[in-house]
């Protein structure tokens, strides 16, 4: 029996074409295609295209016997039970790896020939027939937006006393963007199993970590989720909670939660709320707000009459909302906030004229050679009269004893300056766009290699 992933696209006020989902994968409609993968072979096929709604499949044969040979590991029971068993049935950690390898493109959110549907929500519907699990699906999806359907499948349909098996048919609908749909699946898809089927190698914090942008940070079940990718591997796992509480930007503790060293999520936070009390800004921009930790601090801060937060994810801007309990609002508090969806590379008229734009850890996010046109977009289109951004100091990451010698801090950045990388670039862009700028180290500095991260405050000049 065959592993099977089906996704969906329908038509919508962003896709017109359904079948542009074949572009997003880089698969053609057309064409069925095979890939040898660890365990098996995956075969992907479109068995519906029109442009109302468009269907890929992905089939994987598992070999039972190919996944065994040539291991010596040795198997309770009866000699047989290595190749007698239901890993050909519930083989989610495979379907991860050929996604890794069919998709590996579209996971990583490239997509030269309909680029402008790269960032756009689509309405997507995931069907797995046979997954492990039934009880953990909607904990594990149902945090990230989705609308889940589990039906447990029956050990017998003609013998309704055998009761159900572990399995479930399951139905995931929801508006995502193709990318986090796809890293959503290739990170949550093996955990619905208790134990990963596949060699666990030392990159894995490195895939976890990077699939895991955006949401896993802050998902309530990351320690589980966490525990069951990484195979709980201990040196593994304390690796991947510490990178991954730096992505948490749940900052606030309740006094009883206090640690004794508190995270540096916190400490940035603090110093960005720091500067918008001394800057005393009524309207703020949060550009790359995440799931909207400082949103509700700017809300709470008196002085501010309306903020805004901005993110190319609607899942976050999604999160953000029922963080913030905007359901809940009154008319007033409601009337101060507004979530947007808006990338950072193109203008945004809405954005024009805000007194504080915050960019908190947004930059290192952005290809190099893009840098220059987004520096342009906030500075001259968007012109706030004062801009906070925070970014790693690439200096003090010799001190992470579980990072690599030149590594970043997350797969996704781009590049990580030094202190005098980010004064290089911070003296220009105050001299061409007409600011003044200040450094400023954010955390404990260390001697040597300075803080953890580093922030530039910029206030427009004024004429004299």
């Amino acid at each position: 029996m065959p592993v099977l992933l089906t996704i969906t696209a329908d038509r919508s006020d962003v896709l017109e074409d359904a079948s542009d989902l074949g572009f997003l994968l880089h698969k053609h409609p057309d064409r069925v295609q095979g890939f040898d993968v660890v365990g098996g072979t995956a075969t992907v096929l479109y068995p519906q295209v029109s442009p109302e709604r468009t269907t890929v499949a992905v089939v994987l044969e598992v070999d039972p016997i190919g996944l065994v040979r040539g291991k010596r590991r040795q198997h309770e029971g009866f000699s047989l039970a290595q190749y007698v068993n239901d890993r050909p049935y519930a083989a989610t950690s495979l379907l991860s790896v050929a996604m890794g390898k069919v998709f590996r493109t579209a996971l990583g959110g490239r997509c030269d020939a309909r680029p402008h549907l790269v960032d756009a929500a689509l309405d997507l519907t995931v069907e797995l027939p046979a997954v492990p699990g039934a009880d953990l699906v909607e904990r594990l999806f149902a945090p990230l937006g989705w609308t889940v359907d589990a039906t447990p499948v029956a050990l017998d349909p003609e013998v309704p006393a055998w009761g159900d098996s572990p399995y479930a048919t399951v139905r995931l609908t929801g508006r995502h963007r193709l990318r986090d749909a796809l890293n959503h699946l290739y990170t949550l898809v093996p955990v619905l199993d208790g134990g990963k089927h596949y060699w666990v190698g030392p990159d894995e914090v490195d895939k976890l970590v990077r699939s895991g942008e955006g949401w896993l940070g802050s998902h309530p079940e990351r320690e589980l989720i966490t525990r069951r990718y990484l195979a709980h591997q201990r040196d593994m796992v304390d690796a991947a909670r510490t990178r991954l509480t730096e992505l948490d930007d749940r900052p606030d503790l309740e006094p009883s939660e206090e640690p004794a060293e508190r995270p540096l999520v916190a400490v940035r936070h603090d110093a960005v709320m720091a500067q918008v009390e001394r800057l005393r800004p009524a309207t703020v921009l949060d550009l790359g707000c995440g799931q909207g930790a400082l949103l509700r601090r700017l809300l709470e801060l008196q002085g501010v009459q309306r903020v805004v937060g901005t993110e190319v994810s609607d899942v976050a801007l999604s999160v953000a909302a029922k963080r913030l309990h905007v359901d809940r609002m009154t008319e007033r508090q409601a009337s101060r906030l507004d979530l947007w969806l808006s990338s950072l590379q193109y203008q945004d008229e809405r954005l024009r004229g805000f007194d504080l734009a915050v960019l908190m850890e947004v930059i290192e996010h952005v290809d190099p050679e893009r840098l220059p046109a987004v520096t342009a977009n906030v500075f001259s289109a968007m012109r706030p009269a004062a801009v906070v951004v925070t970014t790693p100091n690439a200096e003090h990451n010799v001190l992470y004893p579980n990072l690599e010698p030149g590594g970043m801090r997350h797969p996704d950045h781009r590049f990580e300056w030094t202190r005098a990388e980010l004064a290089a670039w911070a003296s220009d862009v105050a001299a061409t766009y007409g600011y003044t700028v200040e450094l400023l180290p954010v955390g404990d500095e260390h001697p040597q290699h300075g803080a953890p991260t580093q922030m530039a405050v910029f206030r427009e000049e004024v004429a004299a």
